[in-house]
C-alpha cells in the first residue's frame, strides 16, 4: 500500500534529521523512532512546528526533539498516563504533557516505553470512540407577554 505524499515526505524528513544528526543523538532518535514503530505499526510520522518529528495515531501521540545534550521524547497528553517505570524524567510539573529525555549512553527500557505508547494512543483512540456528552441547553423560557387592555371598566 502507498503511502499519501505527506507521510512520505514526513517521514523523508525524519530520516535526514536523523543522518543530519549523526553521532548518539541520530542513533537514539532512530532507536526511539523503531520502538513506536514496534510498540503501534499504526503509527503515523508527521512534521510539524517547523521541524519537530511527530508520532500520531487519533491524535497526537508523541514528538521525537533533539537537542545539544538530549534526545526527547513528549507524549501530548502523558500527565494522563501511568508511568509505573518510571520513565517520564523531564516536564514533570505540567497539566497535559510529560517528557523522557535521553542521554547519551543511557539506556533505553524498550519494554517499558513500547508500554508508554499502546497507552498513549489507547487513551487517542478511546477519546475518539466516546462521543463525548453535549449538554442539551435549556430551553428557554418565553417572558409571559403582559398586554394593556384596551378595554377600560367603567
Amino acid at each position: 500500500m502507498k503511502k499519501p505524499a505527506s507521510e512520505q515526505s514526513a517521514s523523508a524528513l525524519i530520516d535526514a534529521r536523523i543522518e543530519e544528526l549523526g553521532g548518539w543523538r541520530g542513533k537514539m532518535l532512530a532507536k526511539v523512532r523503531k520502538i513506536i514503530h514496534e510498540a503501534d505499526p499504526e503509527i503515523v510520522e508527521e512534521w510539524k512546528w517547523m521541524g519537530t518529528p511527530c508520532f500520531s495515531h487519533g491524535g497526537l501521540v508523541c514528538t521525537g526533539e533533539s537537542y545539544k545534550t538530549v534526545v526527547k521524547m513528549t507524549f501530548a497528553k502523558g500527565a494522563a498516563l501511568k508511568d509505573p517505570s518510571r520513565l517520564f524524567n523531564s516536564s514533570l510539573d505540567g497539566n497535559v504533557r510529560r517528557a523522557i529525555d535521553f542521554h547519551e549512553g543511557e539506556k533505553v527500557d524498550e519494554a517499558a516505553l513500547k508500554a508508554l505508547i499502546r497507552a498513549a494512543v489507547a487513551l487517542n483512540l478511546d477519546g475518539k470512540s466516546k462521543p463525548k456528552a453535549k449538554a442539551k441547553p435549556e430551553p428557554k423560557a418565553k417572558p409571559k407577554s403582559r398586554r394593556a387592555s384596551s378595554k377600560r371598566s367603567a
